[in-house]
């Protein structure tokens, strides 16, 4: 992302040499950049290790590892060839 707005921002110096608005669109870039770009949120950090889950958040774990369960038995469902093929490079 930085490369992008770094050579987007000469792009824009250099076509400024002729038109004085280039400039300024190169100033805003950045001003957006600044402003926006680096500024973003991070994750929040994890519980801690002693703290039992909240049960929504088991319940939403217990819903994600279901859906997974139900894709997979689909894929080797739909795959069995791909399956038996994964299954013997596995156990070499």
């Amino acid at each position: 992302m930085r490369g992008i707005v770094a050579s987007g921002t000469v792009v824009l110096v250099i076509l400024g040499i002729g038109n004085h608005l280039w400039w300024l669109a190169a100033v805003a870039l950045l001003y957006l950049y600044a402003k926006q770009g680096r500024g973003s949120p991070g994750t929040p950090p994890p519980a801690g290790a002693g703290t039992p889950p909240t049960p929504e958040s088991y319940r939403a774990y217990r819903d994600r590892r279901d859906r997974l369960a139900k894709w997979e038995r689909r894929y080797r469902r739909e795959r069995p060839f791909e399956t038996r093929r994964q299954e013997r490079e596995k156990s070499r």
